[in-house]
């Protein structure tokens, strides 16, 4: 009687829980929690002296203190709850007219003075871009204006500006630059302008020096003049540069103080901006008023960047994420067997 034997096939062994699918969504999860362990420091940082000081602002503006008189006709001391008080007495109460010039004054200030800096400071970048003799030192002299603190720069234009400085001098007119009135406006432009025109170049200059030198060179050989290679290939590589640029420049004169008071003075309806009206009403003891005219300020400059992020496309944290995501896709096309 023979017997039989068959060899059995080992069993397979058991396949991962999930497969290399679960595997990789495990993976992500933990980056994830890392990157928010990593940045639970800064975060706490921002909260702490953005995030409060922001909601303790709302909140003062809501209120009223000093002295006053109740429903009941009793004088009252102390902090009193006024709701949107303060908000309708500067829109449409005796602080309306106030408010509106100095709205105007501050937006005329941005407008003028963002568009001449760009266009200056591109042109900076472009020279201070060209290889020649002594480009060191010209770079040194362009960016000195920068480097000048606000308040001494003041000082500086409100000597040129003078009745009888080196301005007036120079135009062979008498104009009253330091009086109220559109030289005023003209005075701060110009100090303005002279003093950031450099920032703005010296981070075009950054993108400029990103861009290779083959692009511009094949470009020469296909025929292409300086201005369509200016236009068609340097504008646009240089663009997100260029843009955080703008928009840094725009957030910073929104909030303009420190030259118009210098350079002009306090109390100038002509030069008076949102940030020096706040600031007067703080010095007379009116926070609630000074909290709301920040407020608004605030809100005015939220509104400005989200506006220039959406229409320009300067969306710098869409794109970082948009990159993210391309190389993620990536890893997982090469594991992916």
């Amino acid at each position: 009687m023979t017997a039989t034997f068959s060899k059995k096939s080992p069993a397979p062994a058991p396949a991962a829980a999930g497969g290399p699918r679960e595997s990789r969504r495990r993976g992500d999860a933990g980056g994830r929690r890392m990157a928010a362990l990593l940045l639970s420091p800064t975060l706490l940082v921002l909260a702490l002296v953005v995030g409060y000081p922001v909601l303790a602002g709302l909140r003062e503006s809501l209120y009223v203190r000093g002295e006053g008189l109740d429903a009941d006709g009793f004088v009252v001391e102390g902090d009193r709850f006024a709701g949107l008080g303060n908000y309708t007495a500067i829109f449409s109460g005796d602080r309306a007219s106030a408010f509106w010039n100095a709205f105007g004054n501050t937006t005329f200030f941005t407008l003028t003075t963002v568009v001449l800096e760009t266009l200056i400071g591109v042109g900076m970048a472009l020279i201070m871009h060209q290889a020649f003799r002594g480009r060191a030192l010209v770079r040194a002299s362009i960016l000195v204006p920068w480097a000048i603190p606000t308040a001494i720069s003041g000082l500086l234009w409100r000597w040129i500006f003078q009745a009888d400085g080196a301005a007036n001098a120079v135009i062979r007119q008498q104009v009253l630059w330091t009086a109220d009135g559109w030289p005023a406006k003209f005075a701060v432009v110009i100090a303005e302008v002279w003093k950031t025109s450099p920032f703005i170049g010296l981070l075009v200059l950054a993108g400029l020096q990103m861009i290779p030198r083959e692009v511009n060179e094949a470009a020469r050989v296909d025929g292409a003049s300086a201005l369509q290679r200016f236009w068609w290939i340097t504008l646009p590589l240089v663009k997100p540069a260029l843009l955080v640029a703008v928009l840094f420049r725009m957030m910073d004169v929104l909030r303009m103080f420190d030259l118009p008071a210098v350079l002009i003075g306090v109390n100038q309806r002509s030069v008076e901006t949102l940030t020096m009206i706040a600031w007067f009403e703080a010095s007379n003891l009116r926070y609630g008023s000074a909290a709301a005219y920040a407020t608004i300020l605030f809100g005015y400059i939220a509104l400005i960047a989200y506006l220039f992020v959406k229409i320009l496309g300067a969306d710098i944290i869409g794109d970082a994420r948009a990159a993210t995501r391309q190389r993620k896709t990536e890893r997982r096309k090469k594991a992916t067997p």
